[in-house]
């Protein structure tokens, strides 16, 4: 499932209601599903604020595991940061790589609403199955 977002800060809600409703609606469990929420919030977030337009999210489901990516147009990657506790942003990459135990990345990734534009999509996973996380 692929869904072009608003090229500006309402695209992270409108990305939370909707990974909120597919996982929901996939049988996933709650506490992965508010995860996945939070982990898509994040990613949003930086590719309005520091990515380029347009933004796309992409969630695949199977049986194994759910993957979200958000794709953007900025060439530049995000870097994992260490924790500044005096920070007031740049805790993002860490909170998706806790909450998907290390699946995640960041890949050179084609739109699918705009055929012929080639960005990045920064994504993660996480397991459908119990006790794999």
């Amino acid at each position: 499932m692929i869904w072009r977002l608003r090229d500006d800060a309402r695209a992270v809600d409108d990305a939370r209601d909707l990974v909120r409703r597919v996982l929901l609606m996939v049988g996933l469990r709650r506490n992965l599903v508010d995860d996945a929420v939070l982990m898509v919030s994040e990613l949003v977030t930086d590719a309005v604020l520091y990515g380029d337009a347009p933004y796309e999210l992409v969630i695949r489901v199977d049986s194994v595991e759910v993957v979200c990516m958000v794709v953007d147009a900025g060439a530049v990657r995000p870097m994992l940061r260490g924790m500044d506790t005096q920070a007031e942003n740049g805790r993002g990459l860490l909170i998706v790589a806790e909450l998907s135990a290390g699946l995640y990345g960041c890949i050179p990734h084609g739109f699918a609403t705009c055929p012929g534009l080639v960005g990045k999509a920064i994504w993660f996973a996480l397991p459908r199955m119990e006790g794999r996380r």
